[in-house]
């Protein structure tokens, strides 16, 4: 019975892990061409994206901010303002550090595609001790020529792109994000190799 129950455990573990899964899919295209180069051109873009319940980021840091602001005068514009700063010190560079690790491909703005990440949903996650949620991202991504940036090669969906990280002490939101940023390169990397 011991046996049995425990069978079923890792089963239950197993198709669990599976729903979680990260998706990588061509929508349009093909990233044959893409393959073959050693070095791509990577941008980032945050337009239209959603985050958590909220369907525009706007009304998401408005609600933040007025709820820190609230609690400690200019915490939230302190928070706000960090949103947006770590896009540029933690989110790409952990994308772009295991992109390139995984894919063999440098970033070059000479390189003759164009890696365009642009994110459609974050989930900023949580954890407070005793309950936790994973950060979590999904992103188009466009390939275009450099040179011509109207002709797109592919289109790529990137679903749940996971952030956590090992042993739980992932307290700040910022650093469940790039971990789901960390996420998304090192899937992508694989999948454009």
């Amino acid at each position: 019975m011991k046996k049995l129950l425990a069978l079923a455990a890792i089963a239950l573990f197993a198709f669990s892990g599976n729903l979680k899964a990260q998706k990588i899919k061509v929508l349009e295209g093909s990233i044959d061409a893409v393959k073959t180069e050693s070095s791509l051109n990577l941008e980032y873009t945050y337009d239209n994206m959603s985050v958590g319940k909220f369907d525009k980021e706007e009304d998401y840091i408005a609600k933040k901010k007025e709820d820190y602001n609230n609690k400690e005068a200019g915490r939230g514009d302190t928070w706000a303002k960090a949103w947006v700063d770590d896009r540029k010190n933690r989110f790409e560079p952990k994308f772009e550090e295991l992109f390139t690790e995984y894919s063999d491909k440098s970033n070059s703005k000479k390189a003759k595609y164009t890696l365009i990440f642009k994110t459609v949903f974050t989930e900023p996650g949580y954890n407070v001790g005793v309950m936790r949620k994973n950060a979590q991202i999904n992103a188009i991504v466009l390939i275009v020529e450099t040179a011509n940036p109207a002709n797109v090669i592919a289109k790529i969906s990137v679903d749940k792109a996971l952030g956590r990280t090992f042993g739980g002490y992932d307290f700040d939101t910022g650093g469940r994000i790039a971990e789901a940023y960390a996420d998304a390169g090192k899937a992508l990397g694989k999948y454009l190799k």
